[in-house]
């Protein structure tokens, strides 16, 4: 696990890595692709690709690893050898457990860990691992909310408070409009409107999410797609009204100022 710059989390955790979406804004495949090594990786300590097939029939190649994989003659572990490819880190599963002090942890930064592409058993992993952790708060992020239900609907979701779900919503075709991932059940789920990229009615999530976070594109061609002043304001209003919890990042500060800024978390509050 790292600490983080994002400001909602205490700590980000890795333990799969690799997304097959093709967000043209995406910091997490600049990284991987930028420190992959899988041109370099001669020697795996484990790590054999195998074939996935997707429920539309579509084969692709994912990777396990249960120890680091090295280079030969250097023996530190490469944290992208596949580069954006999807990938399992066995090794860092356990890494939780040794944070004795709570934590707020963004799980799979570096992944769509609920991407269609992820086999059942990985997220089942993933979710062992912080039960077996329950001192943490674990946050989950993903633009497949409709996996929610389906792991919902096989009893595989835990429901401990301690599980935050959410659905990244940038625009009005975002999945998140059109699937409620607490349609079942009363999870602890959140909206991620960031980037936020055209104006979006949240009266859709209104008594659906306990929180929304904001925040503005960055990185390469973020200066021409910055969201509007009176966008924010919208859902600011209607976040308000229905007494959900906004949470502004840094990149706003530009758009709105810093005596605008809402940095408020859901934790204890009334909705909580």
């Amino acid at each position: 696990m790292n600490k983080t710059d994002i400001e909602w989390a205490d700590m980000t955790w890795n333990p799969v890595t690799g997304c097959r979406h093709e967000c043209d804004y995406c910091y997490a495949r600049r990284i991987a692709e930028r420190f992959s090594t899988a041109d370099q990786c001669h020697t795996f300590m484990g790590g054999s690709p195998y074939i996935h097939v997707l429920s539309n029939g579509e084969s692709i190649e994912i990777h396990e690893l249960e120890e680091p994989a090295t280079i030969e003659l250097d023996k530190r572990g490469k944290p992208f050898p596949f580069g954006f490819s999807p990938t399992l880190h066995e090794y860092r599963l356990e890494e939780p457990q040794h944070r004795k002090k709570p934590k707020t942890i963004f799980v799979c930064s570096m992944a769509d860990l609920f991407g269609a592409w992820v086999p059942d058993k990985w997220i089942e992993k993933v979710f062992k691992a912080c039960k077996e952790a329950p001192q943490h708060r674990y946050l989950f992020l993903t633009k497949n909310p409709v996996r929610y239900l389906e792991l919902d609907k096989a009893a595989l979701l835990p429901h401990a408070d301690n599980f935050w779900y959410g659905s990244t919503v940038a625009d009005t075709n975002a999945k998140a409009m059109y699937v409620n991932p607490n349609a079942a059940n009363k999870l602890k789920a959140f909206w991620s409107m960031e980037p936020l990229l055209e104006r979006v009615n949240v009266s859709k999530c209104l008594g659906i999410v306990n929180w929304i976070i904001l925040g503005a594109m960055t990185g390469p061609g973020s200066a021409q797609r910055q969201p509007k002043r009176e966008w924010i304001e919208e859902i600011v209003k209607a976040a308000d009204g229905a007494s959900i919890p906004v949470f502004m990042k840094d990149s706003l500060i530009p758009i709105i100022g810093e005596e605008n800024m809402r940095r408020d978390f859901p934790w204890g509050a009334a909705n909580d």
